[in-house]
Protein backbone atom coordinates (compact mmCIF):
# COMPACT_ATOMS: atom_id res chain seq x y z
CA UNK A 1 0.00 0.00 0.00
CA UNK A 2 2.09 3.08 -1.20
CA UNK A 3 -0.45 4.73 -2.58
CA UNK A 4 0.06 8.27 -2.46
CA UNK A 5 -3.62 9.33 -1.60
CA UNK A 6 -3.27 6.97 1.50
CA UNK A 7 -4.44 8.25 4.83
CA UNK A 8 -3.76 6.56 8.20
CA UNK A 9 -7.86 6.28 8.82
CA UNK A 10 -7.96 4.41 5.38
CA UNK A 11 -4.73 2.04 6.34
CA UNK A 12 -6.78 1.03 9.51
CA UNK A 13 -9.90 0.48 7.90
CA UNK A 14 -8.17 -1.41 4.91
CA UNK A 15 -6.44 -3.63 7.66
CA UNK A 16 -9.78 -4.12 9.55
CA UNK A 17 -11.43 -5.31 6.30
CA UNK A 18 -8.50 -7.91 5.41
CA UNK A 19 -7.08 -9.11 8.70
CA UNK A 20 -10.18 -8.28 10.77
CA UNK A 21 -10.06 -11.53 13.20
CA UNK A 22 -6.80 -11.21 13.24
CA UNK A 23 -4.55 -9.76 16.41
CA UNK A 24 -3.72 -6.28 15.92
CA UNK A 25 -2.72 -5.13 19.35
CA UNK A 26 -1.52 -7.49 22.03
CA UNK A 27 -0.86 -5.69 25.68
CA UNK A 28 1.26 -7.50 28.27
CA UNK A 29 -1.23 -7.33 30.77
CA UNK A 30 -4.99 -7.59 29.00
CA UNK A 31 -7.05 -9.47 26.46
CA UNK A 32 -5.66 -9.33 22.45
CA UNK A 33 -7.24 -6.64 20.47
CA UNK A 34 -8.55 -7.91 16.81
CA UNK A 35 -8.26 -5.48 14.24
CA UNK A 36 -11.77 -5.36 13.58
CA UNK A 37 -11.78 -4.75 18.07
CA UNK A 38 -9.25 -1.79 16.90
CA UNK A 39 -10.90 -0.12 14.63
CA UNK A 40 -13.83 0.26 16.46
CA UNK A 41 -11.76 1.10 19.52
CA UNK A 42 -10.09 4.04 17.75
CA UNK A 43 -13.63 4.91 16.41
CA UNK A 44 -14.78 5.24 19.90
CA UNK A 45 -11.66 7.31 20.74
CA UNK A 46 -12.33 9.68 17.79
CA UNK A 47 -15.91 10.30 19.26
CA UNK A 48 -14.90 10.50 22.71
CA UNK A 49 -12.34 13.65 21.24
CA UNK A 50 -15.21 14.99 19.20
CA UNK A 51 -17.86 15.21 22.12
CA UNK A 52 -14.70 17.26 24.07
CA UNK A 53 -14.50 19.88 21.37
CA UNK A 54 -12.05 18.65 19.18
CA UNK A 55 -12.44 19.22 15.74
CA UNK A 56 -10.42 18.72 12.53
CA UNK A 57 -6.85 20.67 12.47
CA UNK A 58 -6.89 20.45 16.44
CA UNK A 59 -4.01 18.77 17.95
CA UNK A 60 -4.60 16.29 21.10
CA UNK A 61 -1.21 15.54 23.49
CA UNK A 62 -0.77 11.86 24.34
CA UNK A 63 1.83 11.85 26.95
CA UNK A 64 2.09 7.78 27.51
CA UNK A 65 4.33 5.11 27.32
CA UNK A 66 3.14 2.20 24.73
CA UNK A 67 0.66 0.54 25.34
CA UNK A 68 -3.08 0.22 24.12
CA UNK A 69 -4.39 3.34 25.03
CA UNK A 70 -1.39 5.55 23.14
CA UNK A 71 -2.44 3.44 19.75
CA UNK A 72 -6.29 3.91 20.05
CA UNK A 73 -5.97 7.72 21.43
CA UNK A 74 -4.09 8.25 18.02
CA UNK A 75 -5.92 6.81 15.66
CA UNK A 76 -9.36 8.31 17.02
CA UNK A 77 -7.72 11.81 16.49
CA UNK A 78 -6.83 10.96 12.72
CA UNK A 79 -10.10 9.47 12.40
CA UNK A 80 -11.49 13.44 13.42
CA UNK A 81 -9.01 15.30 11.20
CA UNK A 82 -6.69 16.15 14.40
CA UNK A 83 -2.81 15.74 14.88
CA UNK A 84 -1.38 14.32 17.47
CA UNK A 85 1.74 15.85 19.77
CA UNK A 86 3.27 12.62 21.18
CA UNK A 87 4.95 13.95 24.24
CA UNK A 88 8.08 11.68 25.82
CA UNK A 89 7.44 10.02 29.37
CA UNK A 90 11.09 11.04 29.86
CA UNK A 91 10.22 15.17 30.32
CA UNK A 92 9.68 17.02 33.48
CA UNK A 93 6.36 19.56 33.75
CA UNK A 94 7.89 22.40 31.94
CA UNK A 95 9.50 20.27 28.80
CA UNK A 96 6.02 18.99 28.48
CA UNK A 97 4.33 22.05 29.16
CA UNK A 98 6.25 23.86 25.86
CA UNK A 99 4.89 21.30 23.60
CA UNK A 100 1.40 21.47 24.71
CA UNK A 101 1.58 25.52 24.29
CA UNK A 102 3.28 25.97 21.45
CA UNK A 103 1.34 23.34 19.68
CA UNK A 104 -1.99 24.52 21.06
CA UNK A 105 -3.03 20.80 22.37
CA UNK A 106 -6.71 20.96 23.09
CA UNK A 107 -6.61 17.79 24.77
CA UNK A 108 -3.81 15.56 26.63
CA UNK A 109 -4.28 12.13 27.49
CA UNK A 110 -1.71 10.94 30.01
CA UNK A 111 -0.86 8.15 32.85
CA UNK A 112 -0.75 9.73 36.68
CA UNK A 113 2.42 8.59 36.94
CA UNK A 114 5.25 6.40 35.66
CA UNK A 115 8.45 5.14 36.36
CA UNK A 116 7.74 7.84 39.88
CA UNK A 117 6.83 10.73 38.00
CA UNK A 118 3.49 12.39 38.51
CA UNK A 119 2.07 14.21 35.61
CA UNK A 120 -0.78 15.85 37.08
CA UNK A 121 1.69 17.55 39.87
CA UNK A 122 4.44 18.31 36.90
CA UNK A 123 1.81 20.52 35.46
CA UNK A 124 0.26 22.11 37.89
CA UNK A 125 1.32 25.82 37.41
CA UNK A 126 1.63 25.82 34.10
CA UNK A 127 0.47 28.35 31.74
CA UNK A 128 -1.78 26.15 28.73
CA UNK A 129 -4.56 28.01 28.10
CA UNK A 130 -5.45 25.98 25.04
CA UNK A 131 -5.60 23.01 27.13
CA UNK A 132 -9.15 22.04 27.43
CA UNK A 133 -9.43 18.39 28.79
CA UNK A 134 -7.58 16.60 30.55
CA UNK A 135 -7.66 13.31 30.77
CA UNK A 136 -5.98 10.05 32.46
CA UNK A 137 -5.79 6.17 31.59
CA UNK A 138 -5.77 4.15 34.24
CA UNK A 139 -6.97 5.18 38.04
CA UNK A 140 -5.12 8.56 39.22
CA UNK A 141 -6.69 12.28 40.46
CA UNK A 142 -10.41 13.04 40.13
CA UNK A 143 -9.75 16.49 38.37
CA UNK A 144 -8.61 14.44 35.62
CA UNK A 145 -11.79 12.59 33.27
CA UNK A 146 -11.05 9.05 33.17
CA UNK A 147 -10.41 7.87 29.40
CA UNK A 148 -11.62 3.96 30.13
CA UNK A 149 -15.02 5.53 31.16
CA UNK A 150 -15.74 8.51 28.25
CA UNK A 151 -14.74 5.63 25.92
CA UNK A 152 -16.89 3.13 27.20
CA UNK A 153 -19.96 5.51 27.24
CA UNK A 154 -19.07 6.99 23.47
CA UNK A 155 -22.52 7.10 21.55
CA UNK A 156 -23.02 4.24 18.93
CA UNK A 157 -24.86 6.92 16.60
CA UNK A 158 -21.62 9.14 16.44
CA UNK A 159 -19.35 6.36 15.56
CA UNK A 160 -20.63 6.41 11.51
CA UNK A 161 -19.74 9.89 11.44
CA UNK A 162 -15.95 9.21 13.12
CA UNK A 163 -15.85 6.24 10.66
CA UNK A 164 -17.51 8.99 7.88
CA UNK A 165 -14.64 11.69 9.08
CA UNK A 166 -11.82 9.19 8.58
CA UNK A 167 -12.65 8.69 4.96
CA UNK A 168 -12.84 12.64 4.45
CA UNK A 169 -9.43 13.20 5.82
CA UNK A 170 -7.00 13.66 2.51
CA UNK A 171 -3.63 12.64 2.35
CA UNK A 172 -2.17 16.33 3.22
CA UNK A 173 -3.86 16.78 6.17
CA UNK A 174 -1.81 17.15 9.84
CA UNK A 175 -0.92 13.82 11.40
CA UNK A 176 1.47 14.65 13.76
CA UNK A 177 3.24 18.20 15.72
CA UNK A 178 6.67 15.99 17.04
CA UNK A 179 9.04 17.94 18.87
CA UNK A 180 12.74 18.82 18.40
CA UNK A 181 14.95 20.91 19.59
CA UNK A 182 17.79 20.69 17.10
CA UNK A 183 20.66 23.64 17.60
CA UNK A 184 18.23 26.36 18.57
CA UNK A 185 17.43 25.15 21.89
CA UNK A 186 14.22 25.58 21.60
CA UNK A 187 11.64 22.93 20.34
CA UNK A 188 10.10 23.11 16.97
CA UNK A 189 7.55 21.52 15.90
CA UNK A 190 7.82 19.36 12.99
CA UNK A 191 4.63 18.98 10.97
CA UNK A 192 3.85 15.65 9.20
CA UNK A 193 0.85 14.97 7.26
CA UNK A 194 -0.93 11.21 6.48
CA UNK A 195 0.27 10.81 2.86
CA UNK A 196 3.90 10.60 3.80
CA UNK A 197 3.39 8.53 7.17
CA UNK A 198 1.93 6.00 5.38
CA UNK A 199 4.27 6.40 1.50
CA UNK A 200 7.23 6.00 3.71
CA UNK A 201 6.17 3.20 6.19
CA UNK A 202 4.32 1.07 3.65
CA UNK A 203 7.62 1.44 1.83
CA UNK A 204 9.52 0.65 5.21
CA UNK A 205 7.25 -2.42 5.81
CA UNK A 206 7.71 -4.05 2.00
CA UNK A 207 12.10 -3.51 2.88
CA UNK A 208 12.03 -5.25 6.20
CA UNK A 209 10.05 -7.81 5.20
CA UNK A 210 6.98 -7.25 7.78
CA UNK A 211 4.25 -9.67 6.94
CA UNK A 212 0.44 -10.63 7.89
CA UNK A 213 0.29 -12.52 11.26
CA UNK A 214 4.12 -10.79 11.83
CA UNK A 215 3.92 -10.31 15.69
CA UNK A 216 6.36 -7.16 16.41
CA UNK A 217 7.83 -6.00 19.51
CA UNK A 218 7.60 -2.71 19.78
CA UNK A 219 10.24 -1.08 22.14
CA UNK A 220 11.13 2.30 20.49
CA UNK A 221 8.46 4.71 22.26
CA UNK A 222 6.02 5.52 20.53
CA UNK A 223 6.22 9.19 21.53
CA UNK A 224 9.54 9.23 19.47
CA UNK A 225 9.85 9.83 15.72
CA UNK A 226 10.70 6.31 14.74
CA UNK A 227 8.55 4.65 17.20
CA UNK A 228 4.72 5.62 16.18
CA UNK A 229 5.63 5.45 12.15
CA UNK A 230 8.04 2.63 12.06
CA UNK A 231 6.07 0.72 14.84
CA UNK A 232 2.18 1.37 14.34
CA UNK A 233 2.13 2.36 11.19
CA UNK A 234 4.27 -0.47 9.90
CA UNK A 235 1.82 -2.65 11.84
CA UNK A 236 -1.17 -1.66 10.37
CA UNK A 237 -0.06 -1.40 6.81
CA UNK A 238 1.16 -5.11 7.54
CA UNK A 239 -1.55 -6.88 9.08
CA UNK A 240 1.22 -7.90 11.92
CA UNK A 241 0.27 -7.78 15.39
CA UNK A 242 1.95 -4.88 17.89
CA UNK A 243 3.46 -5.82 21.06
CA UNK A 244 3.84 -2.75 22.70
CA UNK A 245 6.60 -2.28 25.46
CA UNK A 246 6.24 -0.17 28.31
CA UNK A 247 10.25 -0.27 29.47
CA UNK A 248 12.61 -2.09 27.88
CA UNK A 249 14.19 -4.89 30.26
CA UNK A 250 16.55 -7.11 28.48
CA UNK A 251 15.03 -10.10 30.63
CA UNK A 252 12.19 -9.24 30.50
CA UNK A 253 12.03 -8.71 26.55
CA UNK A 254 14.01 -12.18 25.69
CA UNK A 255 11.20 -13.64 27.99
CA UNK A 256 8.64 -12.07 25.77
CA UNK A 257 10.12 -13.26 22.41
CA UNK A 258 10.35 -16.89 23.56
CA UNK A 259 6.55 -17.04 24.73
CA UNK A 260 5.30 -14.83 22.06
CA UNK A 261 7.06 -16.16 19.18
CA UNK A 262 8.11 -12.36 18.64
CA UNK A 263 9.18 -12.53 14.69
CA UNK A 264 9.81 -8.79 14.19
CA UNK A 265 11.83 -5.71 16.07
CA UNK A 266 13.00 -2.41 15.62
CA UNK A 267 15.52 0.16 17.40
CA UNK A 268 19.09 1.34 17.81
CA UNK A 269 22.23 -1.06 18.10
CA UNK A 270 22.25 -1.02 21.84
CA UNK A 271 18.96 -2.77 22.20
CA UNK A 272 20.14 -5.90 20.24
CA UNK A 273 23.77 -5.83 22.06
CA UNK A 274 21.99 -6.10 25.41
CA UNK A 275 20.06 -8.70 23.94
CA UNK A 276 22.39 -10.79 22.58
CA UNK A 277 24.62 -10.78 25.73
CA UNK A 278 21.65 -11.34 27.87
CA UNK A 279 20.51 -14.39 26.25
CA UNK A 280 24.51 -15.94 26.49
CA UNK A 281 23.52 -16.17 29.93
CA UNK A 282 19.58 -16.97 30.05
CA UNK A 283 20.09 -18.91 26.71
CA UNK A 284 16.24 -18.15 25.46
CA UNK A 285 15.21 -19.65 21.98
CA UNK A 286 14.38 -16.24 20.64
CA UNK A 287 14.84 -18.05 17.04
CA UNK A 288 11.48 -16.92 15.60
CA UNK A 289 12.72 -13.38 15.27
CA UNK A 290 13.31 -12.98 11.56
CA UNK A 291 13.46 -9.34 10.99
CA UNK A 292 15.12 -6.21 12.78
CA UNK A 293 16.03 -2.60 11.47
CA UNK A 294 18.61 -0.67 13.63
CA UNK A 295 19.95 2.96 13.21
CA UNK A 296 21.01 5.79 14.98
CA UNK A 297 24.43 4.74 15.21
CA UNK A 298 27.42 2.68 13.47
CA UNK A 299 26.57 -0.61 13.72
CA UNK A 300 28.99 -3.24 15.55
CA UNK A 301 29.59 -5.94 12.31
CA UNK A 302 29.74 -8.59 15.13
CA UNK A 303 26.44 -7.60 16.28
CA UNK A 304 25.09 -8.18 12.62
CA UNK A 305 26.86 -11.86 12.48
CA UNK A 306 25.37 -12.80 16.13
CA UNK A 307 21.76 -12.24 15.19
CA UNK A 308 21.99 -14.26 11.79
CA UNK A 309 24.35 -17.15 12.86
CA UNK A 310 22.97 -16.97 17.04
CA UNK A 311 19.50 -16.43 16.71
CA UNK A 312 18.42 -16.96 12.79
CA UNK A 313 17.30 -13.21 11.39
CA UNK A 314 16.54 -13.28 8.00
CA UNK A 315 16.45 -9.62 7.67
CA UNK A 316 18.73 -7.10 9.42
CA UNK A 317 19.20 -3.44 7.81
CA UNK A 318 20.20 -0.12 9.09
CA UNK A 319 18.74 3.23 8.32
CA UNK A 320 19.34 6.73 8.98
CA UNK A 321 16.57 9.83 9.48
CA UNK A 322 15.58 12.48 11.13
CA UNK A 323 12.36 14.02 12.88
CA UNK A 324 12.00 16.26 9.99
CA UNK A 325 12.11 13.57 7.38
CA UNK A 326 9.33 11.16 8.88
CA UNK A 327 12.42 9.68 10.79
CA UNK A 328 13.24 7.80 7.58
CA UNK A 329 15.78 8.63 4.76
CA UNK A 330 17.56 5.44 3.78
CA UNK A 331 18.02 1.51 4.38
CA UNK A 332 19.75 -1.02 3.49
CA UNK A 333 18.69 -4.20 2.06
CA UNK A 334 18.23 -7.35 3.68
CA UNK A 335 21.04 -9.21 0.51
CA UNK A 336 23.57 -6.24 1.44
CA UNK A 337 26.59 -7.82 2.63
CA UNK A 338 27.63 -7.57 6.55
CA UNK A 339 30.32 -4.63 5.99
CA UNK A 340 27.53 -2.11 4.29
CA UNK A 341 24.80 -2.66 6.61
CA UNK A 342 27.53 -2.08 9.51
CA UNK A 343 29.34 0.43 7.98
CA UNK A 344 26.26 2.70 5.95
CA UNK A 345 23.01 3.64 6.28
CA UNK A 346 21.86 2.48 3.29
CA UNK A 347 20.43 3.95 0.02
CA UNK A 348 17.92 6.66 -0.48
CA UNK A 349 14.08 5.29 0.34
CA UNK A 350 12.18 5.10 -3.49
CA UNK A 351 11.16 8.40 -4.26
CA UNK A 352 13.81 10.32 -2.36
CA UNK A 353 16.63 12.06 -3.36
CA UNK A 354 19.97 12.74 -1.20
CA UNK A 355 23.02 14.74 -1.65
CA UNK A 356 25.88 15.85 0.51
CA UNK A 357 27.10 19.43 -0.50
CA UNK A 358 30.21 21.79 0.49
CA UNK A 359 29.41 25.03 2.85
CA UNK A 360 28.07 26.89 -0.81
CA UNK A 361 25.79 23.86 -0.67
CA UNK A 362 27.30 22.93 -3.97
CA UNK A 363 27.48 18.94 -4.31
CA UNK A 364 30.63 17.13 -3.33
CA UNK A 365 32.50 14.67 -5.17
CA UNK A 366 31.70 11.20 -4.43
CA UNK A 367 33.29 10.13 -1.49
CA UNK A 368 33.70 13.16 -0.20
CA UNK A 369 32.06 14.15 3.23
CA UNK A 370 29.49 17.20 2.90
CA UNK A 371 26.52 18.04 4.66
CA UNK A 372 23.31 15.22 3.66
CA UNK A 373 20.56 16.98 1.94
CA UNK A 374 17.02 15.23 1.79
CA UNK A 375 14.08 15.95 -1.00
CA UNK A 376 11.58 13.74 -1.59
CA UNK A 377 7.86 13.20 -0.19
CA UNK A 378 9.06 12.05 3.21
CA UNK A 379 10.57 15.83 3.98
CA UNK A 380 8.15 17.59 6.44
CA UNK A 381 5.84 20.85 5.21
CA UNK A 382 7.89 22.99 7.98
CA UNK A 383 7.94 23.79 11.71
CA UNK A 384 4.53 24.48 12.98
CA UNK A 385 3.79 27.83 13.10
CA UNK A 386 7.39 29.07 12.62
CA UNK A 387 8.28 29.94 9.13
CA UNK A 388 11.11 31.70 9.85
CA UNK A 389 13.03 28.31 11.63
CA UNK A 390 11.27 26.44 8.40
CA UNK A 391 12.92 28.66 5.99
CA UNK A 392 16.52 28.03 7.51
CA UNK A 393 16.11 24.64 7.37
CA UNK A 394 14.26 24.18 3.79
CA UNK A 395 15.70 25.15 0.62
CA UNK A 396 13.02 27.59 -1.93
CA UNK A 397 14.08 24.10 -3.95
CA UNK A 398 13.00 21.66 -1.32
CA UNK A 399 16.17 20.31 0.03
CA UNK A 400 16.22 19.78 3.71
CA UNK A 401 19.60 20.73 5.50
CA UNK A 402 20.22 17.66 7.75
CA UNK A 403 23.23 19.20 9.49
CA UNK A 404 24.48 15.57 9.50
CA UNK A 405 28.03 15.18 7.81
CA UNK A 406 28.32 12.27 5.27
CA UNK A 407 29.50 10.42 2.71
CA UNK A 408 27.88 9.11 -0.54
CA UNK A 409 30.00 5.99 -2.38
CA UNK A 410 29.50 5.59 -6.28
CA UNK A 411 26.20 2.91 -5.61
CA UNK A 412 24.83 5.68 -3.46
CA UNK A 413 25.40 4.17 0.04
CA UNK A 414 25.71 6.56 2.53
CA UNK A 415 27.72 7.07 5.72
CA UNK A 416 27.52 9.52 8.28
CA UNK A 417 30.82 10.93 9.50
CA UNK A 418 29.84 13.40 12.31
CA UNK A 419 26.64 15.80 13.00
CA UNK A 420 27.18 19.56 12.53
CA UNK A 421 24.44 20.10 14.91
CA UNK A 422 26.45 18.56 17.52
CA UNK A 423 23.53 16.30 18.21
CA UNK A 424 24.57 12.90 20.29
CA UNK A 425 22.65 10.07 20.75
CA UNK A 426 21.70 8.28 24.40
CA UNK A 427 20.29 4.37 23.98
CA UNK A 428 18.15 5.91 21.22
CA UNK A 429 17.09 8.99 21.92
CA UNK A 430 18.21 12.48 20.09
CA UNK A 431 19.88 14.89 22.47
CA UNK A 432 20.86 18.32 21.51
CA UNK A 433 23.55 19.88 23.65
CA UNK A 434 21.93 23.65 22.76
CA UNK A 435 18.35 22.66 24.70
CA UNK A 436 20.84 20.94 27.60
CA UNK A 437 22.79 23.59 27.78
CA UNK A 438 19.58 26.31 28.10
CA UNK A 439 17.95 24.32 30.60
CA UNK A 440 21.53 23.99 32.74
CA UNK A 441 21.98 27.56 32.87
CA UNK A 442 18.99 28.03 34.79
CA UNK A 443 21.34 26.77 38.31
CA UNK A 444 22.09 29.28 40.45
CA UNK A 445 25.79 28.11 40.15
CA UNK A 446 26.33 27.81 36.66
CA UNK A 447 27.83 30.85 34.81
CA UNK A 448 28.27 29.18 31.49
CA UNK A 449 28.30 25.35 30.60
CA UNK A 450 28.49 23.15 27.65
CA UNK A 451 27.36 19.97 26.55
CA UNK A 452 29.12 17.09 24.61
CA UNK A 453 28.16 13.85 23.77
CA UNK A 454 30.94 11.08 25.26
CA UNK A 455 31.55 7.23 24.32
CA UNK A 456 29.84 4.44 26.42
CA UNK A 457 29.91 0.97 25.92
CA UNK A 458 25.98 0.62 27.06
CA UNK A 459 24.29 3.23 25.80
CA UNK A 460 26.40 4.07 22.22
CA UNK A 461 26.84 7.90 23.70
CA UNK A 462 26.57 10.21 27.16
CA UNK A 463 26.42 13.74 28.07
CA UNK A 464 29.56 14.86 29.47
CA UNK A 465 28.97 18.59 30.78
CA UNK A 466 31.69 21.13 31.21
CA UNK A 467 30.95 23.94 33.71
CA UNK A 468 32.21 27.10 34.79
CA UNK A 469 30.85 27.79 37.68
CA UNK A 470 29.62 31.73 38.74
CA UNK A 471 32.72 33.35 40.73
CA UNK A 472 32.19 32.58 44.68
CA UNK A 473 29.96 29.52 44.28
CA UNK A 474 30.64 26.58 45.91
CA UNK A 475 29.77 24.34 43.27
CA UNK A 476 29.26 20.59 43.50
CA UNK A 477 29.12 18.39 41.04
CA UNK A 478 27.04 15.81 42.18
CA UNK A 479 24.54 18.10 43.08
CA UNK A 480 24.49 19.29 40.10
CA UNK A 481 23.70 16.25 38.27
CA UNK A 482 20.82 15.67 41.13
CA UNK A 483 19.34 19.12 40.23
CA UNK A 484 19.65 18.49 36.54
CA UNK A 485 17.91 14.66 37.18
CA UNK A 486 15.05 17.08 38.44
CA UNK A 487 14.58 19.52 35.99
CA UNK A 488 14.93 17.20 32.64
CA UNK A 489 14.68 13.83 31.18
CA UNK A 490 17.40 11.23 32.32
CA UNK A 491 18.47 10.68 29.22
CA UNK A 492 19.30 14.48 29.15
CA UNK A 493 21.33 14.37 32.38
CA UNK A 494 25.37 14.39 31.95
CA UNK A 495 26.75 11.33 33.11
CA UNK A 496 29.86 13.31 34.39
CA UNK A 497 31.08 16.77 34.62
CA UNK A 498 33.86 18.49 34.80
CA UNK A 499 34.57 22.02 35.87
CA UNK A 500 36.86 24.71 33.99
CA UNK A 501 37.73 28.30 34.71
CA UNK A 502 37.42 28.96 31.46
CA UNK A 503 35.36 27.57 27.90
CA UNK A 504 37.65 27.34 25.10
CA UNK A 505 36.88 29.69 22.20
CA UNK A 506 37.62 30.31 18.88
CA UNK A 507 39.10 34.26 18.23
CA UNK A 508 35.18 35.09 17.15
CA UNK A 509 34.34 33.74 20.80
CA UNK A 510 32.73 30.44 19.49
CA UNK A 511 33.19 27.63 21.85
CA UNK A 512 34.90 25.05 20.47
CA UNK A 513 33.64 22.19 21.05
CA UNK A 514 36.10 19.61 18.99
CA UNK A 515 38.63 20.22 22.53
CA UNK A 516 35.83 19.64 24.69
CA UNK A 517 35.05 16.15 22.88
CA UNK A 518 38.98 15.55 22.69
CA UNK A 519 39.43 16.17 26.39
CA UNK A 520 36.39 13.88 27.15
CA UNK A 521 37.41 11.31 25.46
Amino acid sequence: MESPDQTIPRLLLAAAEAHGARPAVVPPDGPIVSYAELLARALRAGAVFRSLGIEKGDRVGIWLPNSLEWVEAALGAFFIGAAVVPVSTRMKGAEAAQALRRSGAKALLARETFLGADYGRMLEGEDLPALRSRLRAGPGRADWTSWEALTADAPQAALQEVRESGLAVQPDDLAEVIFTSGTTGFPKGAMIRHGQAVRTYSFYARRADVRPGDKYLIIAPMFHSFGFKAGVVVAIASGAAIHPVEVFDAAEALETIEREKITVMGGPPTIFTSLLEANRQARRDISSLHSIVTGGSTVDPAMITALQNEVGVDVVINAYGLTECAALVTMTSADDPVDLIANTAGRAIDGVEIRCVDEGENPVPTGEPGEIQVRGYNVMSGYFEDPAETAKAIRADGWFRTGDVGVLDAAGYLRITDRIKDMFIVGGFNCYPAEIERLMSEHPDVREVAVVGVPDSRLGEVGKAFVVPRQGAAFDPDAFIAWCREHMANYKVPRFVETLEALPRNPMGKIQKFLLRQGAR
